[in-house]
């Protein structure tokens, strides 16, 4: 394994609902124009 897979494994989120398309989702992200 190697540094990158390393570091991405521990960014992972376990608790994850599951979702299936046709299900509405919430997504909090904010749009810088310029």
């Amino acid at each position: 394994m190697n540094r990158l897979d390393t570091v991405e494994n521990t960014q992972m989120r376990e608790n994850i609902p599951a979702f299936q398309s046709g299900d509405t989702v919430k997504v909090h992200v904010r749009i810088k124009e310029g």
